[in-house]
């Protein structure tokens, strides 16, 4: 970081440097869950009805957890700011065993999914219900690398070097699609295992990418000054790490459940119209991978300004960031209006999967602006450690009005009480599915209308610093 506040071109000059890298790992990464949907449903519509409810438990576990994690993103950068390098690689060695604590609580958790699966009632067919049960076991083994690949992704992009990640997530998309190849359909020999097969396809995925990552981290002369290094635990690191993690960890966890819950709540409509809804809930993640990104970059770069003192900067990145976020947006609405029906054909080969899947296309876009504009603006909270606020936010907008409220309308007491908007907006989507879209973009839009007065109220207790006197 340099001492002079940076120009609004150089501001969006760092973040684009930054965030592209950043927004082609999230891809790759994102790419796994597209080439299971995709290939599984080349193989059988059970394969594709127990991949949508199994990769929706296994999300909702990793992405919680991987929240936590994610509190080491402003740690380190705020260390790598102020010029503190030994700190970032202690605490880099902290958030390692972190990650091994948090996979014990995920292995848990992914062994046990029938309290999850009675949400979609009691008519799942026993051949999805019993490859739910063995893909889960599969991605057990899969979760320690996962996490701990994790932490790896958030030094990474504290320290302004997330090229090595996005190169072993490519890496890791190629490893997939070959293993995918072989396990789900049986090839090179082996026995066709189905969605099972993509489960033990994505634990050796993530143990190569993890092994792989740790070389280049520990071999790479850029992280030397870091000294990286795992020491025993020191519980004042681990307990910032919790204070900032528990907070951000459930606020990911709130936004995964939405998709989660409205996954096996749809499941009550049919095998055919789980398979839509797995195929637009897939693509509306690889849609958010823009803001993502840029939200990543934006936080990391604010948090290196903070960590520095330099708090104009800070304002003038978070501001590059919001410009970003709304050029990306633009760029994906384009994307999804022009080419929605070739994208579809792409997941799926069934006529009546894929007819479903166009009809709720018409609401996805909408959604996909609204949780730009609001995960942008968590991302800046979290770079001035700002996390409990957000959180509570997101418990009323997206628990509350989108996932309870979604429920209440599609399959609840007031059920059917969007159907003349629904007429209008997707006349031909499942109606139950559809509302549930329509009501998780109206807490995105709430979400985000309640997070702007925090931010403001933020930047006035980091107000800039007058002039020196010449």
């Amino acid at each position: 970081m340099t001492s002079a506040t940076p120009k609004m071109g150089a501001s969006l000059r760092r973040l684009l440097h930054q965030a592209w890298p950043v927004l082609v790992g999230q891809w790759a990464g994102v790419a796994f869950g597209v080439l299971d949907t995709a290939m599984t449903g080349h193989a059988s519509p059970l394969d594709l009805a127990a991949m949508a409810l199994s990769v929706s438990i296994y999300i909702t576990v990793f992405v919680g957890l991987m929240g936590v994690l994610h509190a080491l993103i402003p740690i380190l950068a705020q260390h790598f700011g102020a010029g503190r390098l030994r700190s970032v690689g202690a605490a880099w060695g902290q958030g390692i065993w972190l990650a091994l604590g948090l996979s014990v609580v995920g292995a848990i958790i992914l062994l046990h999914p029938d309290p999850w699966l009675r949400l979609a009632g009691d008519d799942i067919d026993p051949g999805v219900r019993e490859r739910i049960a063995a893909y889960l076991r599969a991605l057990v083994f899969a979760l320690p690398a996962a996490l701990v690949f994790r932490t790896m992704h958030a030094l990474g992009a504290a320290v302004s070097r997330p090229q090595v990640i996005m190169w072993i997530n490519l890496g890791g998309v190629l490893l997939k699609g070959f293993f995918n190849w072989v396990l789900i359909f049986g090839n090179l020999g082996l026995p066709a295992l189905g969605a099972v097969g993509a489960g033990i396809a994505t634990a050796l995925v993530f143990w190569i990418s993890a092994a792989v990552g740790m070389w280049v981290m520990f071999s790479d002369r850029y992280y030397h000054p870091l000294a990286l290094r795992l020491e025993r635990p020191h519980w004042p690191t681990l307990r910032e790490l919790l204070r900032l993690g528990i907070p951000m960890g459930g606020s990911y966890l709130i936004e995964v459940v939405a998709f989660t819950f409205m996954a096996l709540l749809v499941a009550r409509e049919g095998v055919l119209v789980v398979g839509a809804h797995q195929i637009i809930a897939n693509l509306a993640a690889l849609c958010y991978m823009a803001p993502m990104a840029i939200g990543i970059a934006t936080a990391a770069q604010t948090a290196q300004a903070l960590g520095a003192g330099q708090v104009a900067a800070a304002r003038r990145l978070g501001l590059a960031g919001f410009y970003l976020a709304a050029a990306a947006g633009v760029l994906t609405l384009a994307i999804l209006f022009g080419a929605g029906r070739w994208i579809i054909d792409a997941y799926t080969s069934d006529a009546a999967v894929a007819a479903m899947a166009l009809s709720l296309l018409a609401i996805m876009p909408f959604f996909h602006i609204a949780d730009g504009a609001q995960t942008l603006v968590v991302y800046l909270l979290r770079a001035y450690k700002v996390t409990v606020a957000p959180m509570m936010v997101q418990i009323i907008a997206l628990g509350g009005v989108g996932l309870i409220g979604g429920w209440t309308v599609a399959f609840g007491p007031a059920a059917g009480a969007l159907r003349p908007i629904l007429a209008w907006w997707a006349p031909t989507a499942p109606a139950g599915a559809a509302a549930l879209w329509v009501m998780a973009t109206t807490g995105m839009v709430l979400s985000f209308l309640l997070l702007l007065p925090v931010y403001a109220w933020v930047l006035r207790q980091h107000p800039v610093p007058a002039p020196a006197p010449a």
